[in-house]
């Protein structure tokens, strides 16, 4: 131990590491490394001596990792374009050699050395030292899963440290955890993204008859667009197409294509995808190309009403493609370019124009006052193109148009928002379509589980609660039934003043009580038809019916006029209730993850196993011999049933049976979309927020990441009307 004084205990130790025997070279360089981390140092793998004459090793060194020193020429150098690595070697002798005895077949310590130079590490800082950060198979496994389950990195990290107990039981670092993300990737694609997300569609083609894609691609061979939609979205269109919402948001992939999720509303009012389109540009005609796609796959059945931003070329692919689908223009964009063009005083009058229900003289009465009030002249382009537009956002012209009551495209933002927690603009076009399943899959468990709640209760209504409101907890879902509870209740506001029959239509003229809701005389002509006692007709010129689908307060007044016990068909739409999608057997628990039957022998293994090791736990001797056990069958080999398999610790990607559906023409990965010097219309970066001082106040200064600019909104750069 080279002379220096030691301790009884420093000799304890000594004797007892070199009277070790080892099973194998890896055994050996186990025991060294968990006595390094005890220690506090990191060990390095050095010399191999072989057997002479063959490439099987006798003898083999592992030392400090601090042993040596960094060769002069990088001193030298005055060429370096990065700065150099901090220096950690210093020459330290400490060091294990071991040396296979063939005799016997076991490993012996030949020669060992503790006596370090330099300082030793702290218990709580051993975990960041190299030979102590290692991600085991199980290790990528769980964060491959947590993964495909929706965390990010770093949540993945969080998660890792609770499990273990805190971050120096962990095993590796969130460097080495980003670092395996990073391989597994791209190994993943290698090169091939296009044709891998064709081989995907493909077998998701096999796995389910109704599957539907279709793309482009350019004379050079290039993916241009790309659209999908599995059965279950086609199910659900069947359902509750009637109003599609979409929008070309974000550029979240390596190439800058924009992608267009077609969304809709559900019987719950939840978000459900119909589809998911890539396009190559934001011309009309890739617009009309995605459109007659979405069309062609949803049986030719176009929609009641469209609701989009205010792209111009998008709006003349929906005058083409869907001539007689109803559309809309997206108000939360108009209030966005509401601030980049008007001043502070003008907004709150301009969102009158949006919002206030008035007729349609009184609208443009309103207009003319606006601009001559505010002096705005013909040159105003925005203002021109906007009343050019006016039927497609004012209130005055939008009355009684179904929309289900939506006025934005918030749905189709809502969604892309779920999409970009976990994409950037460096993901393939299969990460894109991957993470797109997941999220499509999490919106359908959850609709899932609102129908269970749905079928296995009744919303609460009180003991005192009117019968309009106890038959209608039994027919429409739990928030649709909030809905119209509340037009229900509003309905002992209004009164009927008077009954009049004209033909077969009753009319009853409906006002407010004196005092109620400001006090205001209001009058609304409710036109009902009957069949004998049954109300088999309503109409109110509020048309709230017939633009959310749902009965407004005056029909209901009118149907506690009459002591209607129950609401009658003529007033419930089929798609609030459970009976939308009766008709059609849904699948929403479909696992589009195939996995290898290593990896699904571990899951099933690991499952079972947290049962029994918690249940074990409770006794510290069976705690003892599970430990040994597992410690030897780590130690110890394993037959592998003659499995030459690579291990994947994630699911058997669909798109790596290339193989087995090659097709004659390979397709190309799209062309990159160059987007410098482009006016920042869409989302391509998230904005970036500063903190800077200015004579004394601290003031929070936004930047949009791709054009640099401060006057882009956080979601997007609107430009509507381009």
């Amino acid at each position: 131990m080279d002379g220096h004084s030691v301790s009884l205990e420093e000799i304890e130790e000594y004797h007892i590491m070199v009277s070790q025997m080892f099973a194998s070279e890896n055994q050996g360089y186990e025991h060294y490394n968990r006595y390094a981390r005890a220690k506090g140092f990191s060990v390095r793998l050095d010399d191999k001596e072989y057997v002479k004459g063959t490439r099987e090793v006798k003898a083999r060194r592992f030392c400090c990792s601090k042993e040596g020193h960094r060769l002069e020429k990088y001193f030298q150098a005055t060429d370096q374009k990065r700065e150099p690595r901090a220096l950690t070697r210093c020459g330290c002798k400490a060091m294990l050699e071991i040396q296979h005895d063939a005799g016997r077949g076991r490993w012996f310590v030949k020669k060992f050395v503790d006596v370090h130079n330099h300082p030793l590490a702290d218990p709580d800082q051993s975990a960041f030292l190299r030979s102590h950060r290692r991600m085991n198979d199980a290790h990528k496994a769980d964060a491959v899963e947590y993964g495909l389950g929706g965390l990010r990195t770093f949540q993945i990290m969080n998660v890792a440290e609770k499990q273990h107990g805190g971050y120096p039981h962990v095993g590796y670092i969130s460097r080495d955890l980003y670092n395996f993300f990073a391989r597994y990737k791209k190994k993943r694609i290698l090169g091939r993204d296009a044709d891998f997300v064709l081989n995907h569609m493909r077998v998701q083609e096999e796995r389910d008859a109704e599957f539907f894609f279709k793309y482009t691609t350019d004379d050079e061979g290039h993916l241009r667009n790309l659209f999908w939609a599995d059965s279950q979205s086609q199910i659900d269109y069947e359902a509750f197409g009637d109003v599609v919402v979409f929008d070309s948001t974000y550029r979240v992939n390596r190439y800058n294509l924009p992608s267009v999720a077609f969304v809709g509303l559900n019987h719950h009012r939840s978000t459900i995808v119909f589809g998911i389109g890539v396009v190559s540009d934001e011309t009309h005609k890739s617009y009309e190309c995605l459109l007659q796609t979405f069309v062609e796959a949803m049986g030719h059945k176009e929609p009641i009403s469209v609701i989009t931003d205010g792209d111009s070329a998008m709006r003349k692919a929906i005058r083409k493609i869907l001539p007689r689908t109803d559309h809309r223009l997206c108000s939360w964009h108009i209030e966005q370019n509401m601030i980049r063009h008007l001043r502070n005083p003008m907004l709150d009058d301009f969102r009158k124009l949006i919002y206030c229900r008035m007729g349609v003289y009184q609208f443009e009465k309103s207009w003319a006052e606006f601009k001559v009030n505010y002096e705005i002249k013909e040159e105003n382009e925005w203002m021109s193109r906007m009343y050019k537009l006016r039927k497609k956002w004012a209130a005055a012209y939008t009355k009684g148009r179904y929309f289900l009551g939506m006025q934005s495209n918030q749905r189709s933002e809502s969604l892309n928002s779920r999409l970009h927690n976990h994409l950037d603009r460096k993901m393939s076009l299969v990460d894109v379509v991957e993470h797109t399943e997941h999220c499509i899959s999490r919106m359908r468990r959850n609709e899932a589980e609102l129908d269970a709640i749905c079928s296995q209760s009744v919303p609460f209504t009180r003991i005192d609660a009117c019968l309009l409101e106890i038959n209608a907890a039994r027919i429409y879902t739990p928030k649709i039934f909030k809905m119209v509870r509340d037009c229900i209740r509003r309905s002992c506001a209004w009164v009927i003043q008077e009954q009049t029959t004209v033909n077969d239509l009753v009319r009853y003229e409906v006002v407010l009580k004196d005092g109620a809701e400001g006090g205001s005389r209001r009058l609304f002509s409710v036109e009902c038809s009957f069949d004998g006692s049954l109300m088999n007709g309503a109409f109110c010129p509020c048309r709230k019916m017939e633009c959310e689908a749902i009965p407004c307060a005056h029909i209901f007044a009118v149907l506690v006029f009459v002591r209607a016990a129950t609401i009658p068909p003529c007033c419930v739409s089929k798609r609030w209730t459970m009976e939308a999608k009766a008709a059609f057997v849904s699948v929403r628990n479909a696992n589009t993850h195939v996995w290898s039957e290593e990896m699904s022998r571990y899951r099933e293994l690991r499952n079972i196993a947290s049962i029994a090791l918690f249940k074990v736990s409770k006794s510290g001797e069976r705690s003892q011999e599970v430990k040994d056990y597992l410690q030897s069958i780590i130690d110890g080999p394993i037959e592998n049933d003659d499995n030459t398999e690579e291990t994947t610790f994630g699911p058997i990607p669909s798109h790596y049976t290339a193989a087995s559906h090659a097709s004659a023409d390979r397709v190309l990965d799209p062309k990159i979309v160059d987007t410098k010097g482009a006016p920042c219309k869409k989302r391509m970066k998230p904005f970036h927020e500063t903190l800077r001082e200015t004579n004394g106040r601290k003031k929070r200064t936004r930047r949009c990441g791709q054009c640099k600019s401060s006057e882009h909104d956080r979601r997007r750069c609107p430009d509507l009307g381009k």
